[in-house]
């Protein structure tokens, strides 16, 4: 078995769309059928469920799911490891980054970094927020950035550094020439959540409110991405929740008849913290590097 195989299958299980897969992978869909099948050969067993309009992970393309994933983070982390023993008078220590962080937050990370630097190299750790929580409970990040809530774990402490507002993404033809948009005006689209990599406590608990406040229909998206969200909302289809600062990365991934327009009669906003284990820091091996973590995210940000 190859590494290439693993990165093949763990393509196609985050798209659950061969093509798709297939053209992040930057090749054609039929060779990278033949890998999977090549792997499933190899393993023994069938990973994939397919038909004409479905692919879905059966029980051994889902056990496989996080050991590829485990595989391919070690193998990814083999560079800065031997970085870290070429000059071990520095310490490399991991900061964990959710999805669409504000570029006025990236100044602020560059900024931390660089006043930890003479003794600390901060290495960069993308991932969900729930994943990246789980990292710094069992230390493997030093800290993270996270999408607020994460819940009252009394071993976490926690700082908010930037408030974002969030608006509707909706399909731009639908809401020409509008500057905002009332909840009620939506009710006829169904609701796009955000994608199941970056879905957390935030975006659950927005769900439900949404419900409560009368938007009751749902679109699935399984394991789409955020294109794939726009691509939904871009149809007509449904709408979805988003960043309204146009220079957030997030607005990246829009596509042509895509707009985001502030609510009237709603006020979201998207609340991210950074976060460390409370022993690490108190008279632990972090403490220099919380100190200087609290002085540069001590006001937070706003957009």
């Amino acid at each position: 078995m190859e590494l290439l195989h693993l990165r093949y299958f763990l393509a196609v299980a985050q798209e659950l769309n061969f093509s798709t897969a297939a053209r992040k992978l930057h090749m054609a869909a039929s060779p990278l059928s033949r890998r999977i099948k090549d792997l499933e050969n190899e393993v023994g067993h069938r990973l994939f469920d397919r038909d004409t309009h479905h692919v879905r992970l059966t029980a051994a393309g889902n056990a496989l799911l996080p050991i590829a994933r485990s595989v391919l983070e070690q193998v990814d982390s083999i560079k800065w490891r031997l970085d870290e023993t070429a000059r071990p008078q520095r310490t490399t220590l991991l900061l964990g980054v959710p999805t669409g962080i504000h570029p006025d937050l990236r100044e602020r990370m560059g900024a931390f970094a660089e006043r930890v630097g003479e003794r600390f190299e901060i290495k960069r750790w993308p991932g969900g927020t729930d994943r990246l929580v789980e990292a710094v409970c069992d230390g493997r990040l030093a800290l993270s950035l996270a999408r607020l809530p994460i819940g009252a774990d009394p071993a976490l402490e926690q700082l908010p550094v930037m408030s974002e507002r969030l608006g509707a993404v909706v399909p731009r033809d639908r809401f020409a020439g509008r500057e905002s948009v009332a909840l009620a005006e939506l009710a006829e689209l169904a609701y796009a959540g955000s994608p199941t990599a970056v879905t957390n406590a935030y975006f659950r608990g927005l769900d439900q409110q949404l419900a409560e406040l009368g938007i009751r229909k749902r679109v699935e998206l399984g394991s789409a991405t955020f294109e794939g969200v726009s691509e939904i909302v871009s149809s007509g289809l449904a709408f979805s929740i988003s960043m309204l600062d146009s220079r957030s990365p997030v607005q990246n991934y829009r596509l042509d008849n895509v707009t985001v327009l502030p609510f009237t009669d709603f006020q979201p906003r998207l609340e991210t913290g950074l976060i460390w284990r409370k022993d690490r820091a108190n008279g632990g091996d972090l403490e220099e590097v919380v100190a200087a973590a609290q002085q540069v995210f001590a006001e937070p940000l706003h957009s």
